[in-house]
């Protein structure tokens, strides 16, 4: 079934609670693995770009919102998935990408930012004005946050009675730490306090009152707080629901709103099941469908290694492995430790970042010849037993490498599907 955004408080009121997986990644296969999904199934297929990701100058995809909207729904055609099953979201709109700049130079961009999102057809903006700008602090007030954040809503009003459509949804709020993962290991994160999330809801609704924005206040569905979750480079904070009771027993007073749960990677089916019947049903993952992405190529290199002779030792791993010291920019300042740990971590940290390099030319042109190696071979089980067991149903018929990262990813999907109470899919080969 598809999911309207707006009905995820009720359904959770009525003793039906359902939840949505936000993908959130701008790589290929991913999305593409989402669409055929919701194709399969007939589910609303939630995609988030980023602000540091896709902005009105390129973000580090290099890619504007029209740019990532087309790629998207080019890509949905590609898998016959209607458009009415895809859903765009902007995560994290805000200042963030010019804090370098003041405050009103930095606001002044978001701005454009938001309005560029929402005229590409981007109908779920998550207002994210936290961030302090030159010479601010590093995190900002709830008044203050507040007031931008309604600059921002503005803007997105603006730009949606320009092009028309459907007016937006808005999701307020912040977490901590930053989205992404932590650098560090960690040991516990503590949720959101009660009385803090409910001064936000407050705060923000006291301030689009006064600018005027009562309406698109009312279309404001979701409050990002932290429930306890998080990853680090190596290790995983899993979700306690006896933590946060306080927390979700807010949305029994603030009925329009539910929580929006970021870093929710590696949880788990029974852990973000719990999430969203505890009131968190937007369910927010990116590094996580990276990372098994990443987990089937290196699989494959090794298969292609142990198969041909000719294509060497892992030449993929080689290839990222130098990618990524020659241009550590992505990584340097989040990874720490010797050269043995910091090789480790380039390829194997859950935060993934690795997942920035899978665009560039080096690294196109390594998946590119493992593929020509594999492409219509056929694989015995036993490769595929020592080096990725679960996927040998992919033995001993012509083989589409493309399908056995597509498998991948749809398992990690499926299990977001699962604890949101919709159909489950598996790709046949």
């Amino acid at each position: 079934m598809q999911i309207n955004l707006r009905e995820l408080g009720s359904l959770r009121r009525n003793g039906t609670p359902m939840g949505i997986t936000s993908v959130c990644s701008a790589h290929p296969v991913v999305l593409r693995a989402a669409l055929r999904y919701g194709k399969a199934t007939s589910t609303t297929v939630l995609i988030e770009a980023t602000c540091n990701q896709v902005n009105h100058q390129g973000g580090y995809t290099g890619m504007k919102p029209a740019d990532f909207a087309a790629m998207v729904y080019r890509l949905a055609d590609e898998e016959n998935c209607p458009h009415e099953q895809v859903a765009l979201g902007g995560d994290h709109l805000g200042p963030n990408p010019w804090r370098h700049m003041s405050p009103e130079a930095a606001m002044a961009e978001a701005e454009t930012m938001v309005a560029a999102y929402v005229e590409a057809g981007f109908r779920k903006i998550h207002l994210d004005a936290s961030m302090g700008c030159l010479n601010e602090p590093a995190a900002l007030d709830d008044t203050t946050t507040a007031h931008r954040a309604a600059r921002l809503a503005a803007a997105a009003e603006a730009a949606v009675r320009k092009v028309g459509g459907q007016l937006p949804v808005y999701v307020i709020g912040t977490e901590v730490p930053p989205p992404g993962g932590a650098d560090h290991v960690l040991t516990t994160i503590e949720p959101t306090g009660a009385d803090a999330a409910r001064q936000t809801i407050d705060i923000h609704r006291k301030v689009f009152a006064e600018a005027g924005l009562s309406d698109a206040f009312s279309r404001a569905i979701g409050l990002v707080v932290q429930p306890g979750v998080e990853f680090g480079n190596s290790n995983i904070i899993f979700y306690d629901s006896s933590k946060a009771g306080l927390l979700s027993q807010i949305l029994i007073s603030e009925p329009q709103f539910v929580f929006e749960a970021h870093s929710t990677d590696y949880q788990g089916t029974a852990v973000l099941n719990q999430l969203v019947n505890d009131g968190f049903p937007i369910l927010k993952v990116g590094p996580e469908l990276t990372f098994v992405l990443r987990e089937a190529l290196y699989a494959l290199d090794a298969i292609a290694s142990d198969f041909s002779v000719a294509y060497g030792d892992r030449p993929l791993f080689a290839a990222m492995e130098a990618l990524m010291s020659d241009q550590p920019a992505n990584w340097n300042r989040h990874y720490h430790g010797n050269n043995d740990e910091l090789r480790v971590l380039r390829h194997y940290s859950l935060s993934d970042r690795i997942r920035y390099y899978w665009s560039t030319p080096e690294a196109q042109t390594a998946v590119e010849r493992l593929f020509a190696v594999l492409r219509g071979q056929r694989l015995p089980l036993p490769l595929f037993w020592q080096h990725l067991p679960s996927a040998g149903q992919f033995a001993d018929i012509p083989l589409d490498p493309e399908a056995v990262l597509i498998w991948r990813v749809t398992k990690t999907l499926s299990a977001y599907q699962n604890a949101c109470g919709l159909q489950q899919w598996s790709p046949t080969v």
